[in-house]
């Protein structure tokens, strides 16, 4: 049984430049890859299949609308042709990936699928054409070990029947237990759907020209205006994000390959200015040569959100009234939030150290299985959530808890990205194995810091009045305001504008 549909032409589009689809339509992974081709800016090719399809599959029974492969096959020839490449024929194969991709990002979608299209066949003739079989069988056991932790099943050897299933579990992903509950407790529509973006493959496990990374255009922890990234050789797509192997500072990348670290900076520049933002850019190379894969508003840390607020302001993206519009009181109580007691720092050393990825300070018992944490949090305990790493499946344990550790993993990793958005304390690539003593244990998380020290320790309130960039924003408020009664506070003035912009 199939199901028609009245608008097939917004059912499976190609991403082009010239594009005006919008996010609602071809979702945020799509739009941002139109946008950024649009830029000029080099981008693989892809197409998109709309979130109209996602809303029509469900409505359907989860039957596929009719002509639906039909058009993603034209619609995929056209990505061969841009490449040069064969879908599904071991003759100069084209593998692609597939995403799922609301309009607005959320946890429990279906994660990525990459080098889709891979078959026995396909991996000897990547061995003959690249002249290296250690990379075709590095490239065929990423997919199969992808496909069936994601899509649940055991590839096909056929390819298109690959591609229709990875579709299939986007589609259904809209409808997870995961997905549901976070459009709950964020008051998301149900009926907005999942767009499936279809792209072509390029590698960062080629050669030693190759690798993997992601950007921020200022820094997510702090806000400062200098870029922060990972940079992984002859890595691939997860790598860096899912915190299993660890990357290397991106100066790295302007040491080994200095025209593409540069290419990578201006388009980042590019990006900021036109979004208006800061940017978190995901990036292949492949052998020397430089692609953008998504680019989006960054996660960061509530201080610096306020902190790139004052500097995008300075720099001249943003005016002083958007900038207003997007301090909110969460930031500032970040700059004023308590800090350890120095001397009871040093009567209680650190048991493990890593990676600041979210600044805090938080005291609780260390609990390293996820279902636990949440029962315990349920319970009324202050968790602090210790893992190898963590994954989708961590988010609802990651929410419960007062700070997060990860042995494995570097700043822009799953585990920090997430806490940054929830403004959780985390700190990442404490060591393998170095969670296991601490299992059970009360520790105090000094996340600014990177450090893990046993017992809850004392905190000393900060000290703020000195601080430029709270000072100039709190003189925009009183300008806007009128407000010159020194009695009123910062966290006041910021919830009077609030008031008054919404009752307008």
């Amino acid at each position: 049984m199939s199901v028609s549909t009245d608008h097939l032409a917004d059912r499976v589009q190609p991403l082009r430049g010239d594009g005006t689809l919008t996010r609602e339509i071809a979702g945020g992974k799509a739009w941002s890859i139109q946008n950024m081709l649009a830029l000029g800016i080099p981008v693989p090719p892809a197409f998109v299949v709309t979130t109209n399809v996602c809303r029509d599959y469900h409505a359907g029974g989860r039957e596929f609308p009719s002509d639906l492969i039909d058009e993603v096959r034209r619609a995929l020839q056209r990505v061969e042709e841009q490449t040069g490449r064969n879908f599904g024929v071991p003759e100069r194969p084209l593998l692609v990936s597939v995403r799922s991709g609301a309009a607005i990002s959320m946890p429990g979608m279906m994660d990525t699928v990459l080098n889709l299209g891979m078959t026995a066949d396909i991996e000897r003739a990547l061995a003959v054409e690249t002249g290296d079989p250690d990379y075709a069988a590095d490239t065929r056991h990423r997919f199969v070990e992808q496909f069936e932790k994601v899509v649940g099943t055991t590839p096909p050897d056929e390819p298109w029947a690959q591609l229709e299933l990875a579709i299939r579990a986007v589609l259904d992903s809209w409808h997870s237990k995961r997905a549901a509950a976070y459009r709950r407790s964020r008051n998301i529509p149900e009926d907005g759907g999942t767009a499936v973006t279809v792209q072509a493959m390029v590698f960062g496990n080629l050669d030693d020209q190759s690798g993997t990374g992601v950007l921020f255009s200022r820094d997510p922890l702090t806000g400062n205006a200098d870029p922060y990234g990972e940079w992984l050789p002859r890595g691939q797509g997860e790598d860096v994000v899912s915190g299993r192997k660890d990357a290397l500072n991106l100066q790295e990348l302007g040491t080994s390959m200095p025209a593409v670290h540069r290419e990578l900076l201006a388009a980042t520049e590019i990006l900021e200015r036109n979004g208006r933002d800061v940017q978190d850019i995901e990036f292949t190379v492949q052998s020397g040569r430089l692609w953008l894969l998504q680019s989006r508003s960054a996660k960061r840390t509530p201080r610096a959100a306020l902190r790139s607020v004052v500097h995008l302001q300075r720099d001249g993206i943003i005016s002083v009234s958007e900038a207003l519009d997007r301090v909110q009181t969460e930031h500032v109580h970040a700059m004023l939030r308590p800090r350890l007691d120095p001397k009871a720092v040093s009567a209680s050393p650190p048991v493990a150290a890593g990676k600041s990825a979210c600044p805090g300070v938080a005291s609780g018992l260390v609990v390293t299985d996820a279902d636990m944490a949440e029962q315990l949090s349920d319970e009324g305990l202050a968790v602090i959530l210790a893992r190898p790493t963590t994954d989708p499946d961590d988010v609802a344990a990651m929410s419960a808890a007062v700070a997060v550790l990860t042995e494995l993993g570097g700043s822009t990793s799953h585990a920090a990205v997430v806490c940054r958005e929830m403004a959780i304390p985390c700190v990442v690539g404490c060591g393998v194995g170095s969670m296991t003593d601490l299992a059970g244990k009360i520790v105090t998380v000094d996340a600014e810091a990177g450090t893990v020290h046993l017992g809850e320790l004392p905190v000393q309130p900060p000290v703020a009045s000195d601080d430029d960039d709270l000072q100039l924003i709190e003189g925009w408020f009183r300008d806007v305001l009128g407000e010159d009664d020194p009695a009123v506070t910062l966290l006041s003035l910021v919830d009077g504008y609030h008031r008054r912009i919404g009752a307008q």
